[in-house]
């Protein structure tokens, strides 16, 4: 099978329309899909994130397409989710905002004070880059206001959790068989009309498949089943169900590949794979545990330690060096302005962005830096989680440097991520004047952007966004 490079920004456009004669030609233009998958690990893949650590990939599951879009493209050891949960992630690649900033960190938040439809969104963006531009989104939403508010031409509308099978229960542990599991197929085949639609219109696209896989429920093919079931399971990763839904989605981006390949579109599409935020620390789901799925990074989903925030990402597209990798620090604000840049459109780039562009890392073989404006990033979490740490938390992340602040009682920890990716190693004490700074600059910026502080007594389930102060 044939692969060229790709860049991945997944979004739908099937049923794409004639418009006005093109500012420029349609090759001069790239495309982007992003393919953004829901709750996997950054060891959730065969592909090691991190060259030379081999707990950086699955000692079980096996993505053999995302194995080949890490050979034509380039790893990123040191990507991140701009939260730990869905919603504000999900929010904070469209913006190019902070979920702090945006004042939205916790799923199932009243979004009504964001105005939507005024934002600059990346559809947005791209079609003042050039109006011939067309948008779609397939698979979960998870966001207040409908694709269309966010300037996507097709979608599924504004779908949940609850549209890709999830049921709320203890039998989300519990592995079914579909024949469609977690919409892989439909999301699939959605994104594939699109690329069909716009390759006949001859019009640039950006197309974002938010896929419902991994998240529970599990739910996978009787095939994929069965051949799992048959292979040897690994000491860290060994649920049967949970593998043969890797496979499911793995399928997805290889057939995505071989439609870019077939309408030829490789040469001037820009794909980007990237999880929403990072996987769950366990299976089935119990409260304590001994060791996290993710090791060796700590915790999992919920929390702002590097479990819930460090996600796979794979880039590939023109002028990506084949089998490239960096550990350049990148997270979700980020892609916005990337994309802007790599579209010709960092004047069309909104203000208050929190997010920077690294299209020259794709560009120069990963080196080089990010130039964001600030020099943190912030990843905001001030409330009480019992299925996670418990405790109102923002850590604030700065060269190596990452720092966590605890809001009940101002405790404050240290870690060298370079030299300490599983943060073993409390340094706060030993560098009391990178902690004392740290702790400035984050209180500073969740001061200056006027975010949700917490209180006593808030909670995951009962932080509506009226009930928040600002810090101060």
């Amino acid at each position: 099978m044939k692969y060229n490079w790709i860049a991945w920004v997944v979004i739908g456009c099937a049923g794409c329309t004639s418009m006005t004669a093109p500012e420029k030609s349609f090759n001069d233009l790239p495309n982007f899909i992003v393919m953004l998958v829901d709750d996997q690990a950054w060891n959730g893949t065969s592909v090691r994130m991190l060259p030379g650590m081999a707990e950086s990939a699955s000692d079980f599951h096996q993505t053999p397409h995302l194995d080949s879009l890490a050979s034509m493209g380039m790893r990123f050891s040191n990507a991140r989710a701009s939260a730990p949960v869905c919603a504000p992630s999900r929010y904070s690649i469209q913006f190019g905002k902070s979920p702090a900033r945006m004042r939205l960190i916790r799923v199932g938040m009243d979004a009504g004070h964001i105005p939507h439809g005024q934002w600059v969104s990346i559809a947005k963006l791209l079609r003042n880059v050039d109006s011939t531009y067309v948008a779609g989104h397939f698979g979960k939403w998870g966001m207040g206001a409908s694709p269309e508010t966010f300037g996507f031409d097709e979608s599924d509308g504004p779908t949940k959790n609850y549209d890709g099978g999830f049921v709320n229960d203890k039998s989300q542990w519990e592995t079914t068989t579909k024949e469609d599991p977690k919409k892989i197929l439909h999301v699939t085949e959605r994104a594939s009309q699109f690329l069909d639609s716009c390759a006949k219109t001859r019009q640039p696209f950006y197309l974002q498949m938010s896929h419902y896989a991994v998240h529970s429920s599990i739910e996978t093919t009787t095939s994929s089943l069965e051949t799992m079931a048959i292979a040897s399971p690994g000491e860290r990763h060994k649920h049967v169900g949970f593998a043969a839904m890797t496979q499911d989605l793995d399928e997805s981006l290889g057939q995505i590949m071989k439609k870019l390949d077939e309408l030829e579109l490789m040469d001037n599409t820009y794909l980007i794979y990237m999880s929403d935020n990072g996987g769950v620390p366990n299976i089935p789901g119990a409260k304590k545990y001994t060791q996290s799925l993710n090791h060796p990074l700590q915790r999992g989903k919920w929390d702002a330690m590097e479990g819930g925030l460090r996600v796979p990402m794979v880039v590939a597209g023109p002028g990506v060096e084949p089998g490239s990798h960096t550990i350049c620090p990148i997270w979700g604000a980020d892609l916005l302005p990337t994309i802007a840049s790599l579209a010709g459109g960092t004047h069309h780039l909104p203000d208050s962005l929190d997010g920077g562009s690294f299209s020259n890392l794709l560009l120069q073989g990963g080196t080089g830096k990010v130039t964001r404006p600030y020099d943190g990033m912030a990843f905001h979490v001030p409330y009480q989680n019992k299925i996670a740490l418990n405790r109102p938390h923002s850590a604030w992340i700065s060269g190596d440097f990452k720092l966590l602040y605890f809001h009940d009682d101002g405790e404050t920890r240290l870690y060298d991520l370079q030299a300490d990716i599983g943060e073993q190693h409390d340094l706060a004490e030993s560098l009391p004047a990178v902690a004392e700074r740290m702790s400035s600059e984050l209180l500073g910026y969740l001061h200056e952007v006027s975010a949700p502080r917490w209180q006593e007594g808030i909670t995951w389930k009962n932080a509506p966004f009226r009930s928040f102060e600002s810090i101060h």
